[in-house]
């Protein structure tokens, strides 16, 4: 069974968090959740859940995990000004594993630069900046490109988690 990273912070999108992590779990995989620090409790934005990290990105490396899930809400926003989560991000993609991000996830692929020539989808609403960042956007529920698995909002998560499950 696969070992995947969650990539998490505060304000992340309850339900786009929630339900990729039980059920690759319920699949019978192994989640970490990954912050800045070890043991700190991330909150939702909705106010529904609440995680701790298990880990913090400065003591995870690509090769500990087969794959990566980047959840939505305003967590990207907060992670991606951390150039340990932007490089551990780089070293999972040169592995060539999944890395899976919906919503405002998309923008942590944006600020690592890996999105040139890339095709994906994200929170409709950063189309324009996924655009500028050198990706080809497409309105659906679920982009799969390569090793990228994109999708835009919590009404997207069954197929977002069917491709997860897929790819693993």
């Amino acid at each position: 069974m696969s070992k995947i990273a969650f990539l998490l912070a505060n304000e992340f999108e309850d339900s786009e968090m929630k339900v990729p992590y039980e059920e690759v779990r319920k699949a019978g995989h192994t989640a970490d959740i990954i912050g800045l620090k070890a043991g700190e409790t991330l909150k939702g934005k909705q106010g529904k859940a609440e995680y701790t990290a298990d880990k913090a990105i400065s003591e995870v490396s690509a090769s500990d995990y087969d794959a990566v899930v980047i959840p939505g809400g305003s967590s990207p926003e907060n992670l991606r000004l951390d150039e340990r989560v932007l490089q551990f991000v780089k070293d999972v993609n040169a592995s060539k594993k999944p890395i899976a991000a919906i919503c405002h996830g998309p923008q942590i692929l944006a600020s690592a630069d890996l999105l040139k020539g890339r095709t994906i989808t994200s929170y409709p609403p950063l189309q324009d900046d996924m655009v500028n960042a050198g990706a080809k956007f497409k309105d659906e529920e679920a982009v799969v490109d390569g090793n990228f698995i994109t999708s835009r909002t919590p009404d997207d998560e069954p197929a977002f988690v069917r491709e997860i499950l897929k790819a693993l």
